[in-house]
């Protein structure tokens, strides 16, 4: 079945960065548009940046665009973000997702915390 991993979270001071990372399994990774999310307490799920299947063209969010890089290597069925000048508000779980035939499937996230 679709599996996604998460990993790279943790504390960062303002102003630092870190690279997230979401691993696939159980589908073909490389056909499908990937993305990460965010969700900080008491606020919605919100859309960080995609990345297609086909020439890995990248789209960002308002909120952290400028700011973010999302790639993907698809021999190693992962896709990245890498974050930078991060701000306590950027603090949130971050989620990956597959978009599979019209279906989405979500890792379990992981934590970013910027303190104030």
């Amino acid at each position: 079945q679709v599996q996604l991993v998460e990993s790279g979270g943790g504390l960062v001071q303002p102003g630092g960065s870190l690279r997230l990372s979401c691993t696939a399994s159980g589908f073909t990774f490389s056909l499908y548009t990937m993305s990460w999310y965010r969700q900080a307490p008491g606020k919605e799920r919100e859309l960080v940046a995609s990345i297609g299947s086909v020439g890995g063209s990248a789209s960002y969010g308002d909120s952290m665009k400028g700011r973010v890089t999302i790639s993907r290597d698809n021999a190693k069925n992962t896709v990245y973000l890498q974050m930078n000048s991060l701000k306590s508000e950027d603090t949130a779980v971050y989620y990956c997702k597959a978009r599979i035939m019209r279906l989405d499937y979500w890792g379990q996230g992981t934590q970013v915390t910027v303190p104030s």
